[in-house]
């Protein structure tokens, strides 16, 4: 059995239709699910988080961070 389990649920996460702990035989249709969910949530959720997929075991855990603004300026002087 493979599970998605949606890990630090954000507020965006909790108003949303999509679900937690979801179960399946298969771990490819749950990779998929898992990285489907990933994708909507970083597509439509207010975008103060980013979401990324981690296989733990015999689950795929959904986590968020909170990106760090780059102050580069990009000329090059930062590397």
């Amino acid at each position: 059995m493979h599970k998605i389990v949606v890990a630090n649920q954000c507020g965006c996460f909790k108003r949303s239709d999509l679900e937690n702990n979801i179960s399946f035989t298969s771990k490819d249709d749950a990779l998929l699910k898992a990285i489907q969910m990933k994708e909507k949530m970083n597509e439509e959720f207010c975008g103060k988080h980013e979401f990324q997929v981690e296989e733990m075991q015999n689950n795929f855990v959904i986590s968020f961070f909170t990106p760090k603004k780059s102050s580069c300026c990009g000329d090059g002087c930062c590397s």
